[in-house]
């Protein structure tokens, strides 16, 4: 697996990340929005989880999961320019590490 590139890792590194409250008791995780950054870098690191990233489950969905610095991002599938969200969580938060650790909610 390669890291991010330099300049896609200060822009993950700089933007504002929103914390999911929806989800914060259960699958606590925090988000960016394609209309709220800048678009090209939210595309170019699309792209990068996509290509680079391993396949990984939430339950019975399959999902690109990409790690970096201890944090997990992951988009929900749909076709890069229809995509308008990525997601990233700490490794101890995702499914596949609570199943294996048996730490998941019922």
């Amino acid at each position: 697996m390669t890291n991010l590139p330099p300049k896609l890792k200060a822009f993950v590194d700089g933007s504002d990340w929103t914390f999911a409250k929806t989800y914060a008791q259960t699958w606590p995780h925090e988000y960016i929005v394609r209309d709220r950054v800048d678009e090209s870098l939210f595309l170019s690191l699309v792209r990068h989880i996509r290509e680079h990233g391993y396949e990984g489950r939430f339950y019975s969905k399959p999902i690109t999961y990409f790690d970096e610095d201890g944090k997990v991002y992951w988009t929900m599938g749909a076709p890069i320019e229809e995509t308008t969200i990525v997601n990233r969580c700490t490794k101890e938060e995702t499914y596949e590490y609570r199943l294996k650790h048996g730490t998941l909610q019922d």
